[in-house]
């Protein structure tokens, strides 16, 4: 079983940055395509981007250029740099693990509780 805790989520004005980190725990993560996604009210669960177990990353159109994933095997953790933040980036992001690195939330066994990220105008 893998855990995932993800952090580093607030309120930032539009322009702004933030990093979100997801924290692995139970096995290490390091051969998983690790993906991010977000959900907004009323809307459902969208792909961000993933990172695949050798680094290899793919992102939405909506974030390509402005969001990037890293990994740090040595932590057992997944970054994710949010670079000039717009207010239809406000959602819940959540961090998971999968053995693909896919678009579809179908393609991840294992999910974290998720980070509030709130962007102002």
């Amino acid at each position: 079983q893998v855990q995932l805790v993800e952090s580093g989520g607030g309120s930032v004005q539009a322009g702004g940055s933030l990093r979100l980190s997801c924290v692995a725990s139970g096995r290490t993560v390091s051969s998983y395509a690790m993906g991010w996604f977000r959900q907004a009210p009323g809307l459902e669960r969208e792909f961000v981007g993933t990172v695949r177990w050798n680094d290899g990353t793919y992102y939405a159109d909506s974030v390509k250029g402005r969001f990037t994933i890293s990994r740090d095997n040595a932590k057992n953790t997944v970054y994710l740099q949010m670079n000039s933040l717009k207010p239809e980036d406000t959602a819940v992001y959540y961090c998971a693990a999968g053995v693909r690195a896919t678009t579809t939330t179908l393609g991840y066994q294992y999910w974290g509780q998720g980070t509030q990220v709130t962007v102002s105008s």
